[in-house]
């Protein structure tokens, strides 16, 4: 699927237009979405809202908002849809061929309709609904530590933030037994969470890896949890680059 690999190793795929046409959406098998949407009231707490996708392309994507709570004090939005059809998994990867995303966001951040004319509010929403029907446009596949920058070259998220890309992880302030749903006999959905990146911190997985970041996201103790402002933690000070 390509002949492009990073220095750590993991291959690098470069999508321009769409590989296929537009085709009527598919809504996924009968009780598919509901399963998802009680799984995650499970482990988050109840729905509040649903920003439905008026227009589709392949699969229809909607989002759901989960108010803050005592339990998870942030706002908590997924998808239901990208799953609705198998990415196309390389050969050993089948069990990772459903999959849902979901983003965490602070309790001060602005959620509604017309928050979202905002891009600095709306870009998490517009990042979950791309990167959900990316595979299915592309006939590839997103799985844990797969990154995406903003453009080529990448430019920042919203006029709000340095970061300019992101990475997908399972979310770890959550109980466990969250990240796999089984769907029936032979089927599971996975759930990977948006956790945006500066470019050096994007360069770094490059270079070294995912699990060499996600070491320096443990030692700052950065979660799913978005902070925009937050410290890069590839970014070099002039101490360091004076001492060589």
């Amino acid at each position: 699927m390509t002949n492009e690999y990073s220095k750590s190793g993991d291959p690098i795929y470069r999508y321009k237009d769409k590989e296929t046409g537009w085709r009527p959406p598919t809504y996924g098998e009968e009780g598919w979405s509901e399963k998802i949407e009680e799984h995650m009231e499970r482990y988050y707490g109840t729905v509040d809202s649903v920003f439905h996708e008026v227009l589709s392309d392949f699969i229809h994507i909607d989002v759901h908002h989960i108010k803050p709570s005592a339990r998870h004090p942030y706002h908590v939005l997924f998808t239901t849809g990208m799953s609705y059809l198998p990415m196309n998994t390389p050969e050993g990867r089948e069990d990772y061929r459903f999959a849902e995303l979901m983003v965490c966001l602070p309790p001060e951040w602005q959620i509604s309709d017309e928050a979202f004319k905002n891009q600095s509010n709306y870009w998490p929403v517009y990042w979950l609904k791309m990167l959900a029907r990316l595979p299915h446009e592309h006939h590839t596949w997103l799985g844990q530590g797969h990154t995406i920058p903003n453009g080529d070259p990448a430019e920042p998220l919203a006029d709000n933030t340095a970061m300019d890309g992101i990475i997908l992880l399972p979310p770890i302030r959550v109980e466990a037994g969250f990240h796999t749903l089984r769907m029936n006999e032979e089927d599971s959905v996975r759930f990977y969470s948006l956790i945006p990146l500066y470019g050096e911190e994007m360069n770094f997985k490059l270079n070294k890896g995912s699990d060499a970041l996600t070491d320096k996201f443990d030692k700052q103790g950065i979660s799913e949890l978005v902070d925009i402002g937050r410290k890069n933690t590839c970014k070099r000070s002039w101490f360091s680059f004076w001492k060589g």
